[in-house]
């Protein structure tokens, strides 16, 4: 069970998953790193890491090789509370039903589609959201689940209009 949460949490590391995380490069080092990562590359605390995939290693896609490794680099260099909140992270990520974490990850691809100042803008509204008071961010999600579809696409609209204004008038 152990080394299922570790694979699991090293994959989740190494996915990007988490909101305003970069993609990894993919630049022709990165490929070429990535086709030739051979198990007797990995340092001993990776291969430990690791162990479960020794087998299949090398059947392993190159991309997956370096993202597992990526993955392991991470998971060493976090700290203890680091750790624990990963696993909570990775646990709460496993509750999930299939189709909702489906939902997530298409929701994650539409935003690292997005144009990069787009992205910034939304990750600039999150950590303005994230400022408030639990309350408050319990309050406005009682106030945005109360109203109709009608009445969300409305205001979305709305703030979109204030966005381009904004940006007209810079």
């Amino acid at each position: 069970m152990k080394s299922l949460l570790v694979a699991g949490l090293l994959a989740l590391a190494c996915s990007g998953m988490a909101i305003g995380a970069e993609p990894p490069a993919t630049s022709p080092t990165v490929a070429a790193d990535s086709r030739s990562m051979a198990w007797s590359s990995l340092s001993a605390d990776q291969q430990r890491l690791l162990a479960q995939f020794q087998p299949r290693w090398e059947q392993l896609p190159a991309q997956r090789r370096f993202a597992l490794s990526r993955g392991a680099d991470r998971w060493l260099k976090m700290n203890d509370s680091e750790r624990n909140n990963a696993r909570a992270r990775f646990g709460k990520w496993r509750s999930l039903s299939e189709q909702r974490r489906a939902l997530i990850r298409e929701r994650y691809d539409d935003f690292q589609n997005l144009p990069p100042a787009e992205r910034e803008r939304i990750r600039a509204d999150f950590r303005e959201y994230r400022r408030l008071s639990v309350a408050r961010r319990a309050e406005l999600r009682r106030e945005w689940q109360q109203r109709s579809r009608a009445e969300r696409q409305q205001l979305l609209r709305e703030a979109r209009e204030r966005r381009q204004q904004r940006r007209l008038n810079l």
